[in-house]
């Protein structure tokens, strides 16, 4: 759920958005104090879902506040942007609590920007690709190289089995795991 509220605090001077921002913060920063908790086993999941449950609330409040707010005309301002933030944040509001009542999702999207970094970076450092084809086998073989790297498998040896595989007509090995 992680969400950066500082954008209501800096997206006008305005002081009701402020106040806003601020207890918004004020929410998160309690909300991943129980989250640490929680993950450090120090209290159990519905230990969590309990004590977390007045801090949504109170966020769902104020992104309902928020949110309805008038932009009036001018749809390209700061605060017109904000309100559609919290607006949008109001769509998605079930898959912002998904980490507390699922085990295994995490209240962040670290682990995802984890996972795409090394093809970030050869994006950055190689420019890209010049064509369709470069561009589908990279992401291919970035593809490859991430699954087997979550699957702690070597990715030479997997390389080497694909390419024999191919050469003698056989079915090439799997990238799902073992």
């Amino acid at each position: 759920m992680v969400l950066d509220f500082t954008f209501l605090i800096s997206s006008t001077s305005l002081k009701k958005w402020y106040e806003i921002g601020k207890s918004l913060l004020e929410q998160e920063k309690e909300l991943f104090n129980l989250w640490y908790q929680y993950r450090n086993h120090q209290l159990t999941r519905s230990e969590l879902e309990q004590v977390v449950e007045p801090i949504k609330t109170k966020i769902l409040s104020q992104l309902r506040e928020a949110a309805q707010l008038n932009i009036g005309e001018n749809e390209k301002t700061p605060l017109a942007k904000t309100v559609r933030t919290c607006r949008n944040l109001l769509k998605l509001e079930p898959a912002l609590w998904l980490f507390i009542t699922e085990k295994g999702v995490e209240p962040t999207n670290n682990a995802a920007e984890r996972a795409i970094r090394p093809a970030v970076i050869w994006r950055r450092t190689s420019f890209g690709s010049d064509s369709a084809a470069g561009s589908l086998f990279v992401s291919r073989l970035l593809t490859v190289v991430s699954s087997l790297k979550l699957q702690e498998r070597n990715i030479f040896d997997f390389l080497v089995e694909s390419v024999a595989a191919t050469r003698s007509g056989e079915s090439p090995p799997s990238l799902l795991p073992r």
